[in-house]
């Protein structure tokens, strides 16, 4: 379940209800009149299926409320309540399979962002990378996997890709531009004084039998490449924050930039040309698996629509589904028209 709370301009209020009133995912609606300050107006707060919340936010911001007044969404862990449960056993599909554009968006968003944490996180995985080929240590390079944040820059190119969100895309596209050369850069840095140390040794080619894997492309690669960006982006659109996990550590995009960092201060280039290929396969495969996954969904979503038009519903109703993709899915029984 979500829970929603709503600071609605006077004017708006009887509409805004009106439009819960003929949901049938929204229950335990409550309202405190002349509650709200900054932006001024009323409370209205309210529980609703995830099936129904994408439909839900897109009317409310048709009504203007994302500008005069304000919608929070927080998801609830555990509802014990029998109005709640009715409300998940009335509205078609299951809410893991429920995809909140607005929600994807945001967070995809967030996680592409450049900022120090990033630029932190990318360039300790480049590191622990960097270690774990000198050391020939596949323990260690899987867990520079597990701590590279780069899959949320991908994912936000995915998203933008199909929801046509061109700052979304551009967002992630620099914080990948930005962030590899930044972390190849300082482990390069630390390579080289390594190697004055006398803390590494030359020839990495006889070294790495366990850590091969990284400089080694080919189309098992990019089958590997395109699974993953399939499995992240099912995680991401469902909630299933576990299985990112596995994307992290299936995929070699942070142990070939690291390899790129220290083969090239080594002059392992042969290599070096590898681990750059193997970077790029990756990336290109994720991005484009998680776009044909988003819009596979949305899709699935489209048809799941077309199919409750069938099912007897009015042109009214289609025009409005068609402004916001699955209403029709909440309409209420007793206001449908036979």
């Amino acid at each position: 379940m979500l829970h929603l709370r709503l600071l609605v301009p006077m004017d708006l209020t009887a509409q805004v209800l009106a439009l819960l009133d003929g949901n049938v995912g929204v229950v335990n609606v409550s309202v405190v009149k002349g509650a709200g300050r900054s932006p001024a107006g009323d409370l209205i707060e309210f529980d609703a299926a995830r099936e129904v919340g994408d439909e839900l936010f897109a009317a409310l911001t048709d009504l203007g409320l994302d500008d005069r007044g304000a919608i929070s969404v927080e998801q609830v862990d555990l509802s014990l309540c029998r109005s709640s449960r009715e409300a998940q056993e009335r509205v078609p599909g299951n809410s893991t399979d429920a995809v909140i554009w607005d929600e994807v968006e945001t967070r995809t968003g967030d996680d592409a962002a450049l900022t120090a944490t990033f630029l932190t996180f990318l360039t300790i995985a480049t590191l622990l990378a960097g270690v774990g080929i000198v050391t020939d240590s596949a323990v260690t390079v899987v867990g520079a996997m597990v701590v590279g944040p780069e899959f949320g820059p991908l994912a936000a190119i995915a998203v933008g890709l199909v929801r046509r969100r061109g700052l979304l895309a551009r967002r992630g596209a620099i914080a990948l531009a930005v962030g590899f050369p930044v972390a190849m850069s300082i482990t390069a840095c630390a390579t080289w004084v390594a190697q004055e140390s006398g803390l590494v040794s030359d020839d990495l080619v006889e070294l790495n039998t366990q850590t091969e894997f990284i400089y080694t492309p080919g189309w098992l690669s990019l089958v590997v490449a395109l699974l993953a960006g399939a499995a992240g982006m099912l995680s991401l659109t469902s909630r299933n924050s576990a299985a990112l996990v596995g994307v992290f550590i299936s995929v070699t995009t942070v142990p070939a930039a690291g390899y790129v960092a220290v083969g090239g201060v080594l002059g392992e280039w042969s290599q070096v040309w590898g681990s750059a290929l193997q970077l790029l396969i990756n990336l290109v495969g994720i991005v484009l698996a998680a776009a044909a996954m988003l819009w596979t969904r949305r899709w699935a979503h489209g048809r799941r629509l077309r199919r409750s038009v069938l099912a007897g519903q009015t042109a009214h109703q289609f025009g409005a589904a068609k402004r916001h993709p699955g209403l029709l899915s909440g309409i209420r029984p007793e206001t449908r028209r036979e």
